[in-house]
């Protein structure tokens, strides 16, 4: 059978439906999704945030399965091999049977890690490694998360502290607990007006955003000389500090974007480090959000909680 059951893009929702089944060349690899992981970025580029996509689209950035079949350049590859992958934005996505993936961005499933956790692993802790990539320094130094509940925020926050950083965030008061274990020095309620003032006369080395541009341009004011100031869930296009004044650096995170700008050398990198971070999760080292899992049918349903709660809850959909 030359189809596959997928969820397609129609007018700002999504249906379930068939689509042709994709056959993998050159450098490419056809994977037998197992469990997809369902993100923000998800319903985001469903409700036209991130432009026009043409119908019948199949959406998603996060999957793992099995390797199904490898393209004439991609023959170092075996079939039935467990990865996890994240998707070209450009190019159909995870919410199928099926998806084609080129081969440099597959990453390594350790054999005692679960296909659930796998799924639910690349876009937020690869963002969470993007952002961390950012900063000359770590260890011994003092910084700031703002939006530390969710799955991109928790990820950081762990690996902030595995590296030395003192590290303070703001959060909703359910997940302080799961952040000072995690090693966050103080954790505030991102709900309240006047957090900052918590943090009345400590400047940052630097401060991670995940809630918005208009959230990060406040942290400025709270960064020290040469600080920097690293934007995950939007950009800032000019820098909020006056000229010859605190000269902060600002970053802009998009993992999406190494598909089409990263080099093979930056994707070598890029996939030994999550290796090493999907043993930390097998390990127990590094925690993932608790995961809901759904029936692959249910997947809109999921997507739609996701979208309506905002409250750090991770969904992964399987195949029965």
């Amino acid at each position: 059978m030359n189809t596959m059951q997928a969820w397609l893009l129609n007018q700002q929702q999504i249906r379930l439906g068939r689509k042709t089944r994709p056959s993998p060349t050159g450098a490419t690899v056809l994977v037998k999704n197992r469990a997809i992981g369902l993100n923000p970025v998800d319903w985001k580029l469903i409700d036209g945030r991130l432009g026009r996509f043409d119908t019948d689209t199949i959406p998603g950035v996060d999957g793992m399965g099995v390797i199904a079949a490898v393209g004439d350049a991609a023959s170092h590859l075996r079939v039935g091999t467990r990865v996890a992958y994240h998707t070209d934005l450009r190019k159909d996505g995870s919410f199928s049977e099926y998806t084609l993936v080129d081969a440099r961005a597959l990453l390594p499933v350790p054999g005692g890690l679960s296909d659930v956790a796998a799924a639910a692993f690349p876009c937020p802790v690869l963002t969470a490694w993007q952002a961390l990539q950012k900063l000359p320094a770590i260890a011994g130094k003092t910084i700031l998360l703002n939006g530390a509940g969710g799955a991109v925020g928790s990820a950081i926050c762990q690996l902030l502290a595995q590296r030395g950083a003192k590290v303070y965030a703001t959060a909703s008061p359910r997940r302080h607990a799961f952040l000072a274990q995690a090693g966050v020095v103080q954790a505030v309620d991102y709900r309240d007006e006047r957090w900052a003032e918590r943090f009345a006369g400590m400047r940052f080395y630097a401060a991670f955003d995940t809630v918005s541009g208009d959230s990060a341009r406040g942290l400025a004011a709270m960064l020290e000389y040469y600080g920097h100031l690293v934007c995950i869930q939007d950009r800032l296009d000019a820098s909020p500090v006056a000229p010859f004044s605190s000269c902060i650096s600002l970053h802009e995170i998009a993992l999406a974007a190494q598909h089409g700008h990263g080099s093979d050398a930056q994707w070598s990198e890029l996939v030994a480090a999550a290796a090493q971070l999907l043993q930390q999760v097998q390990q127990g080292k590094l925690v993932l959000p608790a995961i809901q899992t759904v029936a692959f049918e249910q997947l809109d349903t999921a997507l739609a909680r996701l979208k309506a709660n905002n409250d750090g809850s991770k969904y992964v959909a399987v195949f029965a």
